[in-house]
């Protein structure tokens, strides 16, 4: 059986007879009318102020439905639980309505699932532990249930993509590129309500709830648009989108697809009104599935071939090599972009080797460095074929290339991404030698040198093989000593004659004018004129043979190293004698003028005395 409707408090005149007027129980609700959706929960506040007693309060909630407005239905109470009436009864002891205890003087009335029979007035009761009546006892506020009227479903127009015959479609993006997706949100619900819309993420095979949606963006009740943590980045570089078109649909465009954007989106709408305190209270909320969406990664389907096979060439003869870029990838444009470059190492080296030549993402070729100056092209010669052309070929081009292929996705604007990379097989290349052998012998003209003079270094130079055409340049070097040893640095060039007759001068220790010439087909002659002490040193010649292709590209065919060369200053033999003279001079004009000096001095002190 239930309890009985709650006591009457003395009336307000009886009260202020008493001398009471401030200090009074009172009990608050939340202000009414609060509207709320049939299927939905509601929680509504009690606390109580300016009791007397224990600091334990309780608290009676009651029902008076409009059809009968003067009957108190028993609902919960916090120290009776035999308190709700039969038609509460199931619904108390399933846990579907509660009422739960925040601190001794504040509770809560939960009902999780609301029927079209809870509209009515509702009525927080709190059993009076006063010495007398003081105040109020209980408060009242008023609920109107809403018919469900919310619904959600995904865009008829579907999203962009592959799209197979499934409910709900599984989607094939590629990396990189845009994923659109629609919904539909409606209510008519007749009251002023809003509605606020969002997209949401669950891995892959992950079940569906609170705890596995993760938000990717959302329309807010006012209209703001926020992104999940994830995704935050995102929306501010333009790249994720979320607009209202028309007065039901909303699309979500997330570009740049990545591999972690794959899983199963859905589209969640949810009611708010505003109740009379001015705060928004949610009232209902429904979810579609949109899709299952895969990401088509780069890096699973960028593959890299090269061809026709080991190449063998002779020097200065093209040298041509093709790579093909495949794989299920999207064509370049405005959500991929790819460069195309190749590498050498010489043969036994390890690793990828230097870049050779490249096309970036713009179809602008480069050259990588030593190969400037060269003919070398590389070009696009068919959709995803790209070909490395060097006109002559030189020994040294021998090595193993690999193609090296780079895909890119594209971000917000122009901002390039890289995605994937991928490299060919080895591709074994090998140019003949032109088998030059070169000697040289150097020495120094007239032997002995001495200071002032002109000193004449000579080298000849023998060749064999090579060729025809094939040109000698040679250059001179010097090491100089440091306290009677040779110096660690590296030597320097003082000067020579290049393949082309033309004359390159270096530094010279001592400073002074030098001479590189040419004296035979192939002799060669550096003088130092004006030989001085810093001249000395151990000078060699390095002779080398060039070769001009076809291209008039020159390239270094061999080299050599003669012996050294000693080269030092001596001293003349008059210049000896005549040091020596010098500083016996020298001394006598010194004692010479100390003695006049004294003479002079006492000769002046005596002639003052006088």
């Amino acid at each position: 059986m239930g309890a009985l409707g709650p006591k009457l408090p003395p009336p307000p005149l009886l009260l202020l007879m008493l001398g009471i007027g401030c200090c009074a129980r009172e009990v608050l609700v939340p202000q009414g009318p609060l509207y709320r959706v049939a299927g939905t929960a509601i929680s509504i506040s009690c606390n109580v102020s300016g009791y007397e007693g224990s600091a334990q309060q309780d608290f009676e909630w009651f029902l008076y439905r409009p059809e009968a407005p003067e009957a108190a239905l028993g609902i919960v109470s916090t120290r009776d639980p035999r308190f709700s009436y039969a038609i509460f009864g199931p619904r108390v002891a399933a846990g579907e309505v509660q009422v739960q205890r925040l601190q001794g003087d504040a509770a809560v009335l939960r009902i999780s699932r609301l029927q079209a029979q809870d509209a009515g007035i509702y009525e927080c009761y709190t059993p009076s532990t006063d010495a007398r009546y003081l105040g109020s006892y209980s408060g009242k506020v008023e609920l109107r249930v809403l018919p469900d009227t919310l619904q959600v479903s995904a865009s008829p127009t579907g999203p962009r993509g592959r799209q197979a015959p499934t409910s709900p479609p599984r989607l094939t993006v590629h990396e990189g590129q845009e994923l659109a997706l629609g919904c539909l949100a409606r209510t008519s619900t007749q009251k002023h309500t809003h509605l606020a819309v969002s997209f949401g993420r669950a891995v892959p095979e992950a079940p569906v709830g609170r705890a596995t949606l993760q938000e990717v963006v959302g329309l807010r009740p006012d209209l703001a648009v926020d992104a999940g943590a994830p995704y935050a980045a995102r929306l501010a570089a333009g790249e994720l989108r979320l607009g209202k078109e028309g007065p039901e649909r909303y699309r979500m465009v997330l570009g740049g697809a990545q591999a972690d954007d794959a899983g199963t989106y859905h589209c969640t709408a949810t009611e708010w009104i505003q109740d009379p305190d001015g705060s928004w209270a949610q009232i209902a909320e429904k979810r579609a599935v949109l899709a299952h969406v895969d990401v088509q990664t780069l890096s699973s389907q960028l593959a890299v071939t090269v061809g026709p096979g080991e190449r063998r060439v002779g020097p200065g003869e093209p040298l041509e090599l093709l790579c093909n870029v495949s794989g299920a990838l999207p064509p370049p444009g405005r959500h991929a972009a790819y460069s195309v470059g190749w590498e050498m190492a010489p043969a036994g080296a390890p690793g990828p080797g230097r870049l050779v030549a490249q096309l970036d993402t713009e179809g602008v070729g480069s050259l990588g460095p030593g190969y400037e100056g060269r003919h070398i092209a590389m070009e696009k010669v068919a959709s995803r074929t790209y070909r490395l052309r060097l006109e002559a070929a030189r020994p040294a081009d021998a090595g193993t290339y690999r193609c090296l292929a780079k895909a890119y996705v594209r971000g917000s604007g122009a901002r390039l991404r890289e995605a994937a990379s991928a490299r060919s097989r080895p591709l074994p290349v090998h140019v003949r030698e032109e088998g030059v052998v070169l000697e040289a012998v150097a020495w120094l003209a007239g032997g002995a040198v001495y200071r002032g003079e002109t000193a004449s270094l000579l080298c000849n130079i023998s060749v064999r093989g090579g060729p025809p055409g094939l040109r000698l340049a040679a250059s001179w070097w010097v090491e100089r000593p440091e306290e009677g040893e040779l110096s660690s640095a590296p030597a320097q060039l003082v000067g020579g004659v290049g393949q082309d007759g033309v004359a390159e001068l270096g530094v010279r220790p001592g400073g002074g004018p030098v001479s590189v010439e040419l004296v035979g087909p192939r002799s060669h002659r550096l003088r130092l004129h004006g030989l001085g002490p810093e001249d000395e040193g151990v000078y060699h010649c390095a002779p080398s043979a060039w070769v001009q292709h076809a291209d008039y590209s020159w390239y270094q065919a061999g080299s050599a190293r003669s012996g050294p060369v000693t080269v030092y200053p001596y001293t003349h033999a008059l210049d000896t004698l005549f040091v020596p003279l010098l500083v016996g001079t020298g001394v006598a004009l010194v004692i010479g003028a100390t003695i006049l000096g004294s003479i002079t001095c006492c000769f002046m002190k005596r002639l003052r005395k006088r």
